[in-house]
């Protein structure tokens, strides 16, 4: 097994591991929420960006499926979003709450340039970090008034 498809597999088993930590049981439903959300639209816009020819990966699962990496767009930004969303400062300033966002993307942005440099599971061809920066901010935050509207009963 390759030095990526290790990598690729222990990213599954954090992430799996961070979801039973970060999120509690009365939860798993809002959790669920953010999740699907944020997957329709990571799904999407990967798809988009791949079929562009701005990103490449690899390695991936799923190789003949489509060009888009499963991990990423399907299970591990979107995973990410749900924790986001349950653990989100609710109840801090607005400044709290925007710097909550972009620190989560920050994050992510972080790890990925780490993945493209270092790796074969994410090549930019046409992109820059600060892009996958700007679309992981933005579709959190989306993602976050989306969350709100649907359960805007419960902020009322």
């Amino acid at each position: 097994m390759s030095k990526d498809k290790k990598i690729l597999i222990s990213a599954w088993i954090i992430t799996i591991v961070l979801l039973i930590i970060n999120i509690p049981k009365q939860q798993i439903r809002r959790a669920i929420l953010a999740f699907l959300y944020k997957q329709m639209v990571t799904w999407l816009f990967g798809l988009l960006v791949v079929e562009k020819g701005l990103i490449k990966y690899p390695v991936r699962f799923f190789r003949k499926t489509n060009k888009s990496s499963f991990s990423f767009e399907y299970f591990i930004y979107p995973a990410f979003c749900s924790i986001l969303n349950v653990k989100y400062p609710e109840k801090s300033s607005k400044a709290i709450q925007f710097l909550y966002i972009i620190l989560n993307a920050g994050w992510i942005t972080v790890v990925e340039v780490l993945l493209e440099r270092y790796t074969k599971l994410i090549k930019y061809v046409n992109w820059k970090w600060y892009w996958s920066f700007i679309t992981l901010a933005l579709t959190d935050f989306s993602s976050r008034l989306f969350y709100r509207w649907f359960f805007k009963k419960e902020y009322m």
